[in-house]
């Protein structure tokens, strides 16, 4: 499998165990010191992140999203993809909220593995 094959499928990993809520199998797809960048937000951390997903999930909120790749750029042990995403976040009661928009996401290659290691989302709500 390419670099570009192993980062595409660690996408659809870490889209899929988003779905069904394996918030341990989302952690393992970053590196320990990933970051990621939120319009508004103060940088999150990876310890962030868990404590976020540990209380949605705990909540009853359930997540499922598409990522549509537009460009894999590899070089040694650094990759950066540019994609398109699209998130719906549904409470247990009530309407799905659904969050639309560009990323740039940082991998870095560690023993093998392409990992997460920053990721600038500009998802904003989707009009109507």
């Amino acid at each position: 499998m390419t670099d570009e094959q192993q980062i595409r499928q660690t996408v659809t990993d870490w889209m899929d165990a988003t779905k069904v809520g394996d918030i341990d199998r989302v952690l393992s797809l970053m590196t320990e010191d990933a970051v990621f960048l939120t319009p508004g937000n103060p940088p999150m951390t990876k310890a962030d992140f868990a404590r976020a997903s540990e209380s949605q999930s705990s909540s009853g909120i359930s997540i499922e999203g598409t990522s549509e790749i537009k460009e894999v750029q590899v070089t040694g042990d650094w990759a950066f993809m540019l994609s398109h995403l699209s998130v719906s976040i549904t409470p247990r009661q009530g309407k799905p909220m659904v969050r639309t928009g560009h990323t740039l996401t940082v991998f870095r290659r560690q023993q093998d593995r392409w990992l997460l290691a920053r990721d600038a989302n500009l998802l904003v709500p989707e009009s109507t």
